[in-house]
């Protein structure tokens, strides 16, 4: 039998699950149900006032993240009771949740196949699921750009920031963050929600404090790996990080530009990396492929990490704290 702690055995789980399944597009998917009812609440929101549409924003938050730790660590409180291999089970399918990695690749992928059978116009639909900008006049090396720019935030937000904070507070905490990052997607405070949303994008932004900066040192070890340019990724992480509006996002999208020796360029807004080295298809699969190695050093730290759990009391308090 596997010496592994029971907090171990529900991270493999959660990450077996992400390999076989992905992220399936669907509206019963849990964070889909979250954000519906989140759009719900905010059918509700003040036209105006900017002191009471931040205490409604800030409600919005804790109400949304309240529920989803407490009724995470309750439920598993309530199983564990029963059946610790029931538990064990029911913490790998919700930390599984909080995890979203393997359709990021697959949809960065397809723009990679698009772009390179000039494809320009669905390769420009399909860039619509990795980012929020509008992408209907990019051109194929923006395009291409803005897919590697992708694969290096959500390696951080949707991958290694769960997996820190699972480490840190057991699946609830795990599930927390996706409330919050999902909350700052949403209503992310500028335009109509530039108080509404404020306290979503600010705590957003506490939450990925130390997950983008792991995020930026794994894509350095990662392009060690993977025979790309890790002295670059340290580099230009180093140089660009604060380019970007978010105090966070500079660091993977950096260190990515770096490791591919390539510019990342939000039109207008920031430049990454190299000043000559436009993005191109293969560009968007080295990266891809730098960041599946940044994701299994990451899986490989946390699982050590909950292994090292088992000398602390009770293997199932990290789990349900």
């Amino acid at each position: 039998m596997l010496a592994m702690s029971d907090l171990a055995l529900v991270l493999v789980l959660a990450l077996t699950l992400e390999v076989v399944l992905g992220d399936p597009v669907t509206r019963w998917h849990p964070v889909a149900v979250f954000g519906a009812f989140i759009n719900r609440l905010m059918a509700f929101a003040p036209a105006e006032g900017p002191v009471r549409q931040l205490a409604f924003g800030a409600a919005v938050v804790a109400l949304g993240v309240g529920l989803v730790a407490a009724g995470s660590a309750t439920a598993l409180q309530w199983i564990t009771g029963s059946s610790g291999i029931a538990a064990m089970i029911l913490g790998g399918v919700l930390l599984k949740v909080s995890l979203s990695y393997r359709q990021l690749e697959r949809e960065a992928v397809e723009v990679a196949d698009l772009i390179e059978t000039a494809r320009l116009t669905e390769a420009r639909l399909a860039l619509q699921a990795l980012v929020a900008r509008e992408t209907g006049g990019l051109a194929a090396s923006l395009a291409a750009s803005a897919a590697v720019e992708s694969v290096a935030e959500n390696l951080s937000d949707s991958f290694v920031a769960p997996l820190f904070y699972f480490v840190l507070l057991g699946v609830p905490g795990a599930l927390a963050y996706r409330a919050v990052n999902t909350l700052d997607a949403m209503i992310g405070y500028h335009g109509r929600f530039e108080y509404l949303g404020r306290v979503a994008a600010k705590m957003d932004d506490v939450a990925n404090f130390i997950p983008a900066r792991l995020t930026a040192g794994l894509i350095v070890l990662a392009a060690a790996l993977a025979g790309s340019d890790a002295r670059g990724a340290a580099a230009v992480a180093l140089q660009d990080h604060r380019r970007t509006a978010s105090p966070n996002a500079g660091w993977p999208m950096a260190a990515m530009a770096g490791a591919v020796q390539a510019r990342i360029e939000k039109v207008g807004h920031y430049r990454l990396g190299a000043a000559d080295g436009d993005c191109t298809p293969l560009t968007i699969r080295d990266a891809v492929r730098v960041a599946r190695r940044g994701a299994v050093l990451a899986a490989a730290f946390a699982i050590a990490a909950a292994l090292g759990a088992s000398g602390s009391g009770s293997l199932w308090s990290g789990l349900l704290l």
